[in-house]
C-alpha cells in the first residue's frame, strides 16, 4: 500500500546530492531531532497509505515532493545514512523488465536551457498527470501490466487493464513489446491553470486499487504511452511505429523542440489551454537512449521533467504574531521561513481570526501548506504537521479588545492604538499626505503620542526628536496636520471610528450625534437595534467625547457648538 513512499526512498537514494543545491533554495536547518525526522516519515506514510488504499489525495504533488526534499535535507543534516529501499518490498509483486525509472525534475527555465544546451535532437512530451503502468505483450497480446512500484517491482494490474478500452488488448502486429506509460482520468476541456489536478492522479489510483473495476470506472481511464524502452531507436520512427499500434496520441503529442522558447511556449499552452487531461509539466526526451537491459531504476540523464509553476508550497512556522486590528478584532499571522510559490516569497499568512488559530493550534516549529488566493493573497491550506515540542504562545484574550478599546495608548493596547492612527491618516479616512505607520511608531517611540489627537498640538522641535525626521521632514509633518484640520466633518468620523450608519443622521453636528437617543438611532432607515446600540455607546463613550472636545477646542468644522 505504500508504492509511493518506496518509490520516494529509491529517489532518494539516488538523488540525496541534489537537495543540497541551490535549487532547493535551502541550508541546513538548526539540527532536526530524531523525533522530527520520524513525525515527518511517519506523516508521508500516512500520505502513501491514503493515496494507494483509499485513492485520496491528502496533499497536491507539489506538497508531497516538497515534504520529501524536506526529509533528504534534514537526513543529510544530521549525518544519517541515504534511505534504502531494497528490502522494502515483500515477496510475490511483478518484476519490471525494464525497470521505471523517475525522473529528475528542473526548477527553472535556466536549467532546462542548460540541460538542452548540451543535447540535441530532443523531444518535448506533456507529462501527464496519472499513475505509471508497463504493459507487456508478447506475440502482440496483452500478458501482463504492472504499477510502476519501488521502479523494478509493482503490483499487478492486468486484470483491472483488461477492463480499459483505452489499453490495447492486442497490437495488430504479432510482437513482443514493452510499453510504459500514465493511465490518467479523462477530462473535457480541463484547463490547468484554472484548476490543478483536481485530484486526477488520486482517482485513477483509487480505481486501480480496488477489487473490481466497473466499465463505467474503466471508461474513466485513459492512456499515453511515453515510452517503448526497445522499440526503433529514432523518435520519429518510434513515433510512428506506435500510431501503427495503435496508440498515435503519443505521435500528436510530442513534437522536437530546438530551443528553451519552444519548450516555454508547449509548456505554456499545457498549462493555461484546455486539454484532455491534467498535467504537471512537460518531459524532455532526448532521442537517442540505451535500450532497456541497460536501465536502471535511477533516474536517467536522457529525460527529464519541468514542472508546472507550484500552486502550494510547504512552509515551517518560525513564530506567530497576533495582530489587535482597528476595532478590536485579534487576528494571528503566521511568520515564515522564506518559501517561493508562483514567483514571490512568501513570509507570512493571516489565519484571519483567532478561531481558526485556535482550530489548529499552530506553533512555531510546524509545518503548514500554504497557496495564493487569486494569485495575490498567502492562505492557509491546512497544517502538513505539528512540532512535537509546543512552544508556548502569550495569547490576547479577545474580551479585552473591541469598537471602544484602546483609544489612548496604555499597555497591551500598542497594536490596536497604531492600527487607529493609521486608519486616521489613510485615504479613507483624513488622507493624510506622507503620513503611515512609519511616522506613528516614530512619534510613539519618542513619547510624543499618547492620545489619539496629540499629533495636532506638536510643533517642529517635537516632530524633529523622532528617529528619521529632519527639518524638511518636520515641516511637511506640520503642513499635512494643518491641513487636516480643514478635512469636512464626514471625513474627521471616518477617522475617528464612528461606527456605520452614522451618516444617516448627517447633516447633523457633533453635539446633535451625542445628544441622540438608542430611538433615535433605531428610526433611520437600514439601522437596526444592534447598530442602533453601537452607535449610542459610540457617542456616550468618555473618551471619544473627549476626542471632540479636543476638535471643537481646534476649530474643526462640525465639531463646535
Amino acid at each position: 500500500m505504500l508504492q509511493r513512499l518506496l518509490v520516494g526512498l529509491l529517489w532518494l537514494a539516488a538523488f540525496l546530492p541534489l537537495f543540497s543545491s541551490p535549487a532547493f533554495a535551502e541550508s541546513c536547518p538548526a539540527p532536526s531531532s530524531a523525533v522530527e525526522i520520524r513525525t515527518l516519515a511517519e506523516r508521508l506514510a500516512e500520505w502513501d497509505d491514503a493515496y494507494y488504499r483509499r485513492g485520496e489525495s491528502l496533499v497536491s504533488d507539489d506538497v508531497y515532493d516538497q515534504a520529501w526534499a524536506r526529509l533528504a535535507l534534514w537526513r543529510r543534516c544530521q549525518g544519517l545514512a541515504p534511505l534504502d529501499s531494497a528490502d522494502a518490498y515483500p515477496s510475490g509483486r511483478l518484476a519490471h523488465p525494464v525497470p521505471q525509472a523517475g525522473l529528475t525534475k528542473l526548477p527553472d527555465r535556466a536549467a532546462v536551457e542548460r540541460w538542452l544546451s548540451r543535447r540535441h535532437d530532443v523531444w518535448v512530451q506533456p507529462k501527464v498527470d496519472g499513475v505509471a503502468v508497463t504493459l507487456v505483450y508478447e506475440r502482440g497480446d496483452l500478458v501482463r501490466a504492472v504499477s510502476r512500484g519501488d521502479g523494478r517491482h509493482g503490483q499487478d494490474w492486468t486484470h483491472h487493464a483488461r477492463r480499459i478500452s483505452a489499453v490495447p488488448q492486442r497490437l495488430p502486429e504479432a510482437r513482443d513489446a514493452v510499453l510504459q506509460g500514465e493511465l490518467y482520468q479523462h477530462r473535457v476541456g480541463h484547463v490547468q491553470a484554472a484548476g490543478g489536478d483536481a485530484g486526477a492522479r488520486a482517482r485513477v489510483a483509487g480505481l486501480m486499487a480496488r477489487e473490481a473495476l466497473s466499465d463505467e470506472a474503466a471508461a474513466e481511464i485513459g492512456l499515453f504511452v511515453w515510452d517503448w524502452p526497445d522499440g526503433p531507436g529514432e523518435m520519429a520512427e518510434r513515433l510512428a511505429a506506435l500510431a501503427r499500434l495503435g496508440l498515435a496520441d503519443t505521435g500528436e503529442r510530442s513534437l522536437p523542440v530546438a530551443d528553451i522558447a519552444e519548450v516555454a511556449r508547449y509548456r505554456e499552452a499545457l498549462f493555461r489551454e484546455p486539454q484532455p487531461f491534467a498535467t504537471d509539466g512537460v518531459v524532455l526526451r532526448q532521442a537517442s537512449r540505451p535500450p532497456g537491459a541497460a536501465r536502471g531504476a535511477e533516474p536517467p540523464e536522457w529525460a527529464v521533467a519541468w514542472k508546472h509553476p507550484a500552486r502550494e508550497a510547504l512552509a515551517e512556522v518560525r513564530g506567530v504574531v497576533f495582530r489587535v486590528g482597528r476595532s478590536g478584532r485579534v487576528t494571528p499571522v503566521l511568520q515564515l521561513n522564506p518559501v517561493e510559490l508562483e514567483g514571490r516569497t512568501i513570509q507570512r499568512v493571516s489565519l484571519g481570526s483567532l478561531a481558526r488559530w485556535q482550530a489548529h493550534d499552530i506553533r512555531p516549529g510546524d509545518h503548514v501548506v500554504i497557496a495564493l488566493a487569486g494569485l495575490t493573497i498567502p492562505q492557509l491550506q491546512r497544517v502538513a504537521w505539528q512540532a512535537e515540542s509546543r512552544m508556548p504562545l502569550t495569547v490576547p484574550d479577545p474580551d479585552d479588545y473591541h469598537a471602544l478599546s484602546c483609544l489612548r495608548l496604555s499597555p497591551g493596547c500598542e497594536g490596536q492604538f497604531l492600527e487607529r492612527l493609521a486608519w486616521l491618516s489613510g485615504p479613507e479616512a483624513l488622507n493624510l499626505s506622507g503620513v503611515g505607520p512609519g511616522t506613528w511608531r516614530a512619534l510613539i517611540r519618542v513619547g510624543n503620542i499618547s492620545g489619539l489627537l496629540d499629533w495636532m498640538s506638536l510643533d517642529a522641535s517635537e516632530l524633529e526628536a523622532a528617529h528619521g525626521i529632519g527639518q524638511v521632514r518636520a515641516a511637511d509633518l506640520l503642513a499635512a496636520f494643518g491641513d487636516a484640520r480643514a478635512r469636512p466633518f464626514p471625513r474627521w468620523l471616518q477617522a475617528l471610528g464612528a461606527p456605520p450608519g452614522v451618516e444617516t443622521a448627517l447633516p447633523a453636528n457633533w453635539e446633535e450625534l451625542v445628544a441622540r437617543s438608542l430611538d433615535d438611532w433605531a428610526r433611520e432607515p437600514g439601522v437596526g437595534p444592534e447598530r442602533a446600540r453601537m452607535l449610542r455607546a459610540y457617542f456616550t463613550d468618555r473618551e471619544v467625547n473627549h476626542l471632540g472636545a479636543r476638535l471643537a477646542n481646534a476649530g474643526v468644522e462640525g465639531f463646535m457648538p
